[in-house]
């Protein structure tokens, strides 16, 4: 009867534990869960600066009221020619106060730069240097394409995108851009780039006057000025 009592107590000890371990085990996967839930909901950190629209990653140069938006990504070619062939004219444009140009910085070519992430290390630095001086991003945008590396390469490293920083004026952009600051925004603001109707996907250069988005052809005068107001 005693070593009976005594098996009984010992299942019912062991039922206690073993239910124990199972409610710790499932308490420790709901908090797993939640801390999963949490982590993607935060969104990533993005640049504090009055250029920049931190709901579109938006970089605004002039206060025009019809509004030029540039997706570009510092690997594209395309960009390259597209932001020579407009270089004039949207920089008459904003002079005068006819146009807000909005520069997106996006990363859709990190394949093509032996990953290095070029892509979207160039584009961190361009909000790096809109938080560091605003005045200082269109003669960024400027260097980083007539120094623009050839698709396939490894492209610019960090000390050689600080150099272009320094020369258009953000003296003190360099640790945010060794930092890689604002990758994770650049990743989140890149799904956000508009496409074209009938478009497959993201493509670059995307440009957008007034809201609509445009076939680009590299002439300012039918891609940018026909559009406007």
């Amino acid at each position: 009867m005693m070593m009976a009592a005594a098996a009984g107590k010992n299942r019912s000890v062991f039922a206690i534990v073993i239910s124990v371990v199972v409610i710790v085990a499932v308490a420790g996967v709901g908090a797993l869960v939640f801390w999963m839930n949490q982590t993607a909901k935060e969104p990533a950190a993005s640049p504090a600066a009055a250029s920049i629209n931190e709901e579109t990653g938006a970089i605004a140069i002039g206060d025009g009221e019809n509004t030029v938006a540039e997706y570009i990504d510092f690997m594209c070619p395309f960009c390259q020619q597209a932001f020579e062939s407009y270089s004039d004219t949207t920089t008459e444009l904003v002079e005068s106060g006819d146009i807000t140009l909005e520069i997106h910085p996006i990363s859709i070519l990190d394949r093509a730069s032996q990953d290095t992430q070029f892509s979207t290390r160039s584009a961190s630095a361009a909000y790096c240097v809109a938080e560091d001086n605003g005045d200082a991003v269109y003669p960024f945008v400027d260097l980083m394409f007539r120094n623009q590396p050839s698709e396939g390469s490894s492209g610019l490293d960090d000390a050689q995108i600080i150099e272009y920083a320094e020369q258009a004026g953000a003296t003190g952009a360099a640790d945010c851009i060794e930092a890689g600051e604002y990758m994770d925004y650049v990743t989140e603001m890149t799904e956000e780039t508009p496409i074209a109707e009938g478009g497959q996907g993201i493509s670059t250069p995307t440009v957008v006057v007034n809201g609509e988005v445009i076939a680009v052809t590299m002439d300012p005068e039918t891609d940018i000025v026909a559009n406007l107001q």
